[in-house]
């Protein structure tokens, strides 16, 4: 089964890793606040397909691809796999395993990036902050 996910082509620092994924559909948001992003005018989320047989490799060239100077995420998912991506860093999650969430989830915090950002983060019970 394909996988699916969105790439923001703003958070990556080498953008060759677009031409090898199929684009289905592009969507451009102004930044806001909320975004958390005040040194681009833009976030460009490409909602891409990825072929089964290509997902570990294609999450691989997006985590390497991800910009060195901020902190950003991006995750592809098909029914039962979901790669969850940071510069240099993949989890391979179960997607029927609601604890293995725990690790990525937590791994992103720790880079800064807002838990209401990290989607897949309503899996995870947060401690008070």
């Amino acid at each position: 089964m394909d996988f699916k996910g969105v790439i923001i082509e703003e958070s990556l620092e080498n953008k060759e890793v677009l031409k090898k994924v199929k684009i289905v559909k592009t969507e451009i948001e102004k930044v806001t606040l909320e975004h958390k992003t005040p040194w681009i005018k833009q976030w460009t989320l490409h909602t891409v397909e990825i072929p089964e047989k290509m997902a570990r490799k294609i999450a691989d060239e997006i985590s390497k691809s991800l910009d060195s100077q901020h902190n950003w995420y991006a995750d592809i998912k098909n029914e039962t796999i979901h790669f969850i991506i940071y510069r240099n860093k993949v989890f391979k999650i179960n997607r029927s395993k609601k604890e293995e969430y725990n690790k990525a989830t937590v791994y992103g915090i720790s880079l800064g990036i807002p838990d209401y950002q990290l989607d897949f983060s309503s899996y995870v019970k947060f401690w008070n902050r």
